[in-house]
């Protein structure tokens, strides 16, 4: 498939935008009207179909339901105010979600039927994407196993679709953090890198105990000795000590963030010093103690940066300084101009659709 192939492309009778509230959206609630489909089997994909958004139909013997090969990818589009539609950095996600694919044992999507597909979707559903600060469109696309039967084994048949949502901020109000002392997201040799359903699922009931405790997220830390900072939640994690910017490198428990990796390269545009190495639970609270510890900041997609308020580490709390020339608001606004093109792109991030 070339991008002179015809996509199957199935209109909604009447579009559902004009009932849509938009100064009023709940993330992830509210769909568009079309959505993408294209099933693999007998080793191969089929043509993708963009039809009206809707149930699928699947049986309760197929193998997603059982042993969980379930991927997904999240990306945004953007207007400009001339009424352009970017996308930011969509072939990142192309590569990350194959990456995701292979390590579940399931068929990787070629890069035509993932980006043509992707443009001709959102080009189909543009008046969704609507101008404004904080305002985008969500891309979920997702891979599932589709094939009826409960052996253990991969799957033969496969469904990729996309769907998509009009979306506002993500995280409203203040943030505050439980640092992970008996909880793990992720192990050594584990799934922890790539973007499968159960990461986030099995995340949930430690979130759940945190947000009892008055916490809306956790740090997690790595599952060997629970010493070194790993993600926030569903983001990667910045902290600012002095004025160095620290992150954690890479593994096979880390999700390589598109985010996170715009936010090194920016804070590096502005002369930051950014190192990537493990960051200790001891070192935060040792710069905490010592007032060094400046800010520290979720990263990704849906939020693009959240500062944290406050963090709890066992019995220890701490409050983060207000800061009136915080590293995150100054970043936050750099990837926002790029997003609404309202500055050059020197790094070839934005896609115009």
């Amino acid at each position: 498939m070339t991008e002179t192939h015809e996509i199957v492309v199935e209109k909604v009778k009447e579009s559902k935008i004009g009932n849509i509230d938009f100064d009023n959206l709940t993330f992830g609630k509210t769909f568009t009207d079309h959505m993408l489909e294209c099933t693999w089997r007998n080793g191969n994909w089929e043509n993708p179909v963009i039809k009206p958004y809707g149930p699928i139909m699947m049986e309760p013997s197929a193998k997603v339901f059982h042993y969980g090969q379930a991927i997904f990818e999240g990306m945004k589009a953007f207007r400009d105010e001339d009424d352009n539609v970017f996308l930011f950095r969509p072939e990142d996600n192309w590569k990350r979600f194959n990456e995701s694919a292979k390590r579940l044992a399931m068929p990787e999507v070629p890069e035509e039927i993932f980006m043509y597909g992707l443009k001709k979707l959102v080009d189909l559903d543009r008046e969704w994407v609507r101008y404004g600060d904080g305002l985008s469109l969500y891309l979920r696309p997702f891979m599932i196993a589709s094939e009826n039967g409960v052996a253990a084994a991969p799957s033969t048949e496969y469904k990729f679709m996309v769907v998509m949502s009009p979306a506002f901020a993500y995280y409203r109000g203040d943030v505050r953090v439980i640092i992970a002392s008996q909880f793990s997201r992720a192990a050594d040799g584990g799934i922890g890198y790539a973007k499968a359903a159960g990461n986030y699922a099995a995340s949930f009931y430690p979130n759940n105990l945190a947000l009892e405790e008055g916490y809306q997220q956790i740090i997690w830390t790595d599952a060997a000795s629970h010493e070194y900072l790993e993600e926030a939640g569903t983001m990667n994690i910045f902290v600012r000590i002095g004025d160095k910017l620290l992150t954690a490198p890479n593994n096979d428990r880390i999700l390589n963030g598109v985010t996170r990796r715009s936010v090194i390269q920016l804070a590096q545009d502005k002369g930051i010093e950014v190192e990537v190495r493990k960051i200790s639970v001891a070192e935060v609270k040792e710069a905490a103690e010592s007032g060094e510890l400046k800010e520290i900041f979720g990263t990704g997609t849906a939020a693009v940066i959240v500062p944290i308020k406050g963090f709890k580490h066992e019995e220890y709390t701490h409050e983060l300084p207000v800061l009136n020339d915080s590293y995150a608001s100054d970043i936050k606004e750099s990837i926002k101009d790029i997003h609404y093109n309202r500055v050059e792109d020197k790094h070839g991030w934005r896609v115009k659709v």
